[in-house]
């Protein structure tokens, strides 16, 4: 799901061949689900899901789509003050397009529409998504030794988890090598990684509140689809975060489904099996999880189109032309 102000050649979402094979592997979900557990029983507990559950843990994953809008806010800072509807409009169709695109085509909405909206240049817009995103990895990272600290205690997670979070540090560094640092490559290398480490956030203060949002935001969508799951999956909390975290991690696989269906699932799979879960029952958990992430990607994005744009800058209706 794309801005309606999209105009035939804008914006490149994905290639032939992304499509192709994001609808093989889309094809080949459905077929193996049949075979190997059937619609009809995969279905079947959705019945016994109360309504004020599904209810709430709804209100949490769109209460995490909100808080990206506050990160991307408060990265930005002055450059977006008084807009909140339009990030917040921004954040959520960037988010949509990223659940339902094939091989990660959806990244491209959120510098498209950072120009149209805010007449952000491009490439810086890319930048600070680049530092988000690995923001968010860092994050998952500190989820993954949670994980291994609840299935297996020791003191030495503790000790790691604190260390990497002291390795947020490199980002002060990282920001004032924009302008100084001797790069290597050629040309339009060197001035694409430059506009990446000037995109750094460099202020302390910064880097604590957009990573305080990031914390949050992965919290809160933990929580919601680890409670689903285990709805589904009734197994130990650490197993259940351990596939909730394959199914997250599924994006950065070499491909990726339409709506990331096959990739999600066999990432969810391949995190729990080895954990001694049942692949068949993994595979059932899974899809539910991936059908409550799409419902609540298409209703929110839906939601998302009555949220103003707002007045655009002189700068973005010029780029937008």
């Amino acid at each position: 799901m794309v801005d309606p102000d999209v105009r035939t050649g804008a914006l490149r979402l994905g290639r032939v061949r992304d499509w192709l094979l994001g609808g093989s592997l889309l094809l080949a979900l459905v077929v193996a689900v049949e075979f190997l557990v059937g619609w009809g029983a995969l279905l079947a507990p959705w019945r016994e899901l109360s309504p004020w559950l599904l209810a709430w843990l709804f209100l949490l994953t769109a209460l995490s789509y909100g808080l990206r809008a506050v990160r991307v806010s408060d990265y930005f800072g002055a450059r977006l003050a008084g807009r909140f509807p339009a990030v917040l409009r921004l954040s959520i169709l960037h988010n949509t397009a990223n659940n339902l695109l094939p091989m990660r085509a959806g990244e491209l909405v959120f510098p498209w529409l950072m120009r149209r909206y805010f007449g952000q240049g491009l490439l810086d817009a890319a930048a600070a998504l680049v530092w988000i995103r690995l923001l968010d990895l860092h994050f998952l990272a500190l989820i993954g030794l949670l994980i291994l600290q609840l299935g297996h205690p020791s003191w030495l997670w503790w000790l790691a988890g604190g260390l990497w979070i002291l390795g947020l540090g490199v980002l002060i560094v990282l920001s004032g090598m924009g302008d100084s640092a001797k790069l290597a490559g050629a040309g339009r290398l060197r001035s694409i990684l430059r506009r990446v480490l000037q995109a750094a956030p460099g202020d302390p203060w910064l880097i604590v509140r957009v990573y305080g949002w990031t914390a949050l935001i992965w919290s809160l969508k933990f929580v919601a689809f680890t409670s689903l799951l285990r709805f589904f999956l009734p197994i130990d909390v650490w197993r259940l975060l351990a596939g909730v975290m394959g199914a997250e991690l599924s994006s950065v696989l070499p491909f990726h489904g339409i709506a990331g269906s096959g990739s999600y699932e066999l990432a969810a799979v391949a995190a729990l099996a080895p954990l001694g879960v049942d692949p068949k029952l993994a595979l059932a958990g899974a899809v539910n999880l991936h059908l409550f992430l799409l419902g609540s990607t298409l209703l929110l994005g839906a939601l998302a189109f009555l949220l103003p744009k707002g007045a655009r800058p002189a700068e973005a209706r010029a780029t937008a032309l």
